[in-house]
């Protein structure tokens, strides 16, 4: 899990040093004459029959950039085991080859620490490609600066404001003077970038990971986003379907963990969808904020979703609820709701419907024209209790006439 991690790439200068591990003779060749093994110069191959109770020794006697394990994991359980295998030597690339990729498998594995998962039977040009994309990447360890965070933004239900309280939020914290970006990680729906900037954006994540992720490095990442504020960009979500769905979870983790070496903040606004890609932006986050409002049907899917996150391993302390549209003296009091939901309520914000709607239909930050109203109000508050530093106290009349004579 990425929090007190980042990394940086170059091209590597030696052989790539691939391991593989397989239960029959026969998968072993498969993937050598995948990888192409003729050039001593790219890759060195090293073999190893056996299963899971063989691959502690070998790591623990060899080093290795890369681990390909072929036909060895079939079951939750070995997944679990190959967590505690890999957390023992972190930082190791791993491909997984399995049989039986179920959507529940996938999401297993990318918790495990597995970077990519490949279906049997084997796809050559798919393997290939998984191996290469690691090859030009070398992963330097380094400690992002102490006040860094990483916080993802997501809706209990359609329609609770979790888009327009992530970009503003951004906003408020950019103005305070935080280097701060926002990552659209609702890949089929996302709009993040039209709730701050009328700017036609030149990139979006499809491109940023599809067409240049051997050249991506946290410079170049910030050129790809919209700039908001000079403290402040957006890189907006894919506008093509397609190109949305070849978007894979070692990708993502890729681009949070560069950006969170050059920002501040990372705001990741999600989709609702709990996939394997969405597990592995959540797993970086330092803080989830679920997003709810206060009627029924917010307050069931709230507690649908605490409930789905809790069952992923997050603890209630990550999980921080957000009652958007607060109207205080309503029938249902935030006491109700913390019982319902089985959450503490983190923060709300109030009902300003018209000045939020006009926001919205305009494309700006809500305080770049209404700063005083009480929903840009409280995400000031929150984002200087985010910076750790007590809000800008406005001078009174008095220490204004001092000051000007």
């Amino acid at each position: 899990m990425f929090g007190k991690q980042d990394i940086a790439y170059r091209q590597p200068s030696q052989p790539q040093r691939v391991a593989i591990l397989a239960v029959e003779q026969g998968q072993m060749e498969e993937v050598r004459q995948v990888l192409d093994l003729a050039d001593p110069t790219r890759r060195t191959l090293s073999l190893f029959d056996g299963g899971l109770e063989a691959l502690d020794g070998i790591l623990d006697r060899n080093q290795f950039d890369l681990l390909v394990i072929h036909s060895v994991v079939h079951k939750t359980a070995d997944l679990e085991r190959l967590e505690l295998i890999l957390g023992e030597h972190e930082g190791l690339p791993t491909i997984l080859l399995s049989a039986h990729v179920t959507p529940e498998f996938l999401i297993s594995a990318m918790r495990s620490g597995v970077r990519d998962v490949l279906r049997l039977p084997l796809a050559p040009e798919a393997l290939r490609d998984a191996v290469e994309r690691i090859e030009h990447k070398v992963v330097h360890i380094v400690t992002p600066h102490e006040k860094r965070k990483i916080l993802a933004f997501m809706a209990c239900k359609g329609g609770s404001g979790s888009t327009f309280l992530a970009t503003n939020l951004g906003y408020a914290l950019g103005k305070q003077g935080a280097k701060t970006c926002l990552l659209d990680l609702n890949l089929q729906f996302g709009d993040a970038a039209l709730f701050v900037t009328d700017k036609v954006p030149t990139s979006t994540l499809a491109d940023v990971v599809s067409d240049n992720m051997s050249r991506l490095d946290a410079a170049f990442l910030a050129s790809s986003m919209c700039e908001v504020l000079p403290t402040y960009s957006v890189l907006p979500a894919p506008e093509d379907l397609e190109r949305a769905a070849q978007i894979r979870p070692d990708q993502i983790d890729v681009v949070i963990k560069l950006a969170a070496h050059r920002y501040e903040f990372v705001l990741l606004d999600m989709g609702r969808a709990l996939d394997a890609l969405s597990i592995k932006a959540l797993d970086s986050a330092d803080y989830v904020y679920l997003v709810m409002q206060q009627t029924l049907p917010f307050i069931r899917d709230a507690k649908r979703t605490v409930e789905a996150l809790q069952a992923l391993g997050y603890s209630t302390d990550k999980l921080r609820l957000v009652v958007n549209r607060y109207q205080k003296g309503g029938e249902i009091q935030l006491e109700d709701i913390e019982l319902a939901v089985g959450a503490k309520v983190h923060r709300t914000l109030p009902n300003s419907y018209a000045a939020v709607s006009a926001a919205v239909n305009q494309g700006m930050p809500l305080a770049s024209f209404a700063h005083r109203d009480p929903v840009a109000k409280g995400l000031e508050a929150m984002a200087a209790e985010l910076i750790d530093r007590p809000e800008a106290k406005k001078p009174g009349w008095f220490s204004n006439l001092l000051h000007h004579h």
